[in-house]
């Protein structure tokens, strides 16, 4: 839906008028002096609501612009955009104004301005602007800074751990990383990431390189050997997420604006390509995820906005893009082992069944509420191949078999959930509830006889979410999603605590092995 059918002319014309304020602004610059003459001057023809929001494009301009750039799109700040903002409600945006936001630049603004004024800042962040910012090769190329070349690293690592068998652990309570030896279960390193890290870290096919990217479209490449930063790029201003082509060579960028894939060079995350995403009518598309399908040597592209499908082999120079179209858009994907198989579903409920191979649909999926298809496992039960997915809306893991693609059973549990993970080494799918009141209880389930065998109560009050395994399957570890949280770390046989690891919000967790193998218990 083109967003010209949802709002008002009335409100284009004040988001207009809002937004060319903020342009005068930003040519007098950050300071207050030269500043305020341009807004006195246009605030004084407006009344109302105008008023109010002219005032609030005056208070970014002289607080906020010199860290967050007087376009709203970053720079040493965050991108403060409405796109970027989805995920933080407006009263946790002022909440943050107010009292900063620790281990971070973000200061405390509760003794510089009023309860008004920051709600007034408040609001005008959350505004769109006029036209839709550009971010083309000028500007990732401006961007891209080489730390160290990957010709003076190390050729062995610097510490003792098992390279295959440490974890990538983001703590999102205070912006770091923490690297986990999986064999000892204790971090041997932690370092400083960018605003807004997304937790899908993603490893070089060695396993020595790992790659993330943050919401506003800084991608980095850090050195598991050598523990230190290569490069990083900002490579788009809302990005969803990256992958890496299974030859090394290339690191795909999905965004949602601008409406296009980047790819970047894997050795120093140069520019490489920029790939528009739209179809023949020339109707662009938000990239709501891009995958590696390595048995295919291509990336596949989930588009927000259109019905379709792309596929684009990455071992020929020209990139050409393979369109598989659909009758409505699936923005959530899982990948059967093959990556023959696409299993997608659509946000206005139900899903399908897409043969790569054959370009077509194949099958409808059964499903109800929302189903989380890229949080879904597989496994072998008897002589079938089944997948399992939680539900964001409603309490129950569905379980589907791989040959009919019709669901065998519906799990009930105690509330929606987010994640599911297992391991081949490990009779136990383990799944969270993470949303609503029991979002403390993690629910074991035995993937013979798909029955939940345990209920798991960690810490009574504190979310519990995403738990990952260790290499051998040994170990599972879960996060208490919480600022004074921590990893704990359970016996996956036992399913008896072994430890707590004390962290900032651990809200992701990634084994190198795990994820380089393709491990049919975590997600791809």
């Amino acid at each position: 839906m083109k967003i010209t059918t949802i709002i008002s002319s009335k409100a284009i014309r004040r988001t207009l008028l809002i937004s060319s304020i903020t342009v005068v602004l930003a040519a007098c610059g950050s300071e207050q002096e030269s500043a305020a003459p341009a807004t006195t001057s246009a605030v004084a023809e407006l009344t109302g609501f105008e008023t109010q929001v002219a005032q609030g494009a005056d208070l970014f301009a002289t607080n906020c612009a010199a860290c967050h750039g007087a376009d709203r799109l970053g720079l040493i700040g965050p991108a403060l955009l409405p796109q970027n903002l989805k995920r933080l409600r407006k009263n946790a945006a002022i909440a943050t104004i107010t009292a900063g936001r620790l281990a971070t630049q973000m200061p405390p603004f509760k003794e510089k301005l009023t309860t008004q004024q920051i709600e007034l800042l408040a609001e005008h962040i959350y505004q769109p602007l006029p036209q839709v910012p550009t971010w083309g090769d000028t500007e990732i190329i401006k961007s891209h800074t080489e730390f160290t070349s990957t010709d003076q690293l190390p050729a062995k690592p610097i510490h003792n751990a098992d390279p295959l068998n440490l974890f990538f652990v983001v703590e999102s309570g205070d912006h770091h990383v923490t690297i986990l030896d999986g064999d000892k279960l204790e971090p041997i390193h932690r370092f400083k990431t960018r605003f807004a890290l997304h937790g899908g870290a993603k490893y070089s096919p060695d396993g020595r390189f790992v790659y993330y990217a943050t919401r506003d479209g800084w991608v980095s490449m850090f050195d598991l050997h050598s523990m230190q930063m290569v490069a990083e790029i900002r490579a788009g201003i809302n990005t969803r997420n990256i992958a890496i082509s299974s030859d090394g060579k290339l690191v795909a960028v999905g965004n949602y604006l601008p409406h296009n894939l980047v790819l970047l060079n894997a050795n120093d995350l140069s520019l490489h390509t920029i790939i528009p995403v739209a179809d023949e009518k020339a109707q662009s598309s938000r990239v709501s995820a891009v995958y590696d399908a390595a048995p295919r040597n291509s990336f596949i592209l989930a588009l927000k906005d259109i019905p379709e499908i792309w596929e684009i082999p990455y071992t020929t120079d020209n990139f050409s893009v393979r369109k598989i179209e659909l009758k409505t858009p699936l923005d959530d994907f899982f990948f059967d082992q093959s990556y023959r198989f696409i299993m997608g579903a659509s946000r206005t409920g139900g899903g399908a069944v897409v043969d790569i191979e054959l370009g077509k649909k194949v099958s409808e999926l059964a499903l109800d509420g929302m189903p989380h298809l890229g949080s879904g496992i597989t496994w072998r039960r008897g002589e079938q191949t089944v997948m399992a997915s939680p539900n964001l809306r409603k309490g129950a893991i569905t379980v589907i078999d791989m040959d009919s693609w019709l669901p065998i059973k519906e799990i009930t549990t105690k509330g929606p959930g987010f994640f599911m993970r297992s391991h081949e080494n490990s009779k136990y799918a383990w799944a969270d509830v993470f949303f609503g009141k029991n979002r403390d209880l993690v629910h074991i389930i035995d993937k013979q006889s798909l029955e939940i065998v345990k209920t798991l109560r960690p810490e009574p009050g504190k979310t519990a979410a995403h738990i990952e395994f260790t290499r051998d399957g040994r170990y599972a570890l879960l996060s208490i999603w919480e600022d004074d949280g921590a990893l704990v770390v359970y016996d996956s046989n036992t399913l008896e605590e072994v430890k707590r690891i004390p962290m900032k919000k651990p809200v992701g967790k990634y084994n190198v092995y795990n994820k380089i193998t393709r491990s049919e218990g975590t997600s791809h």
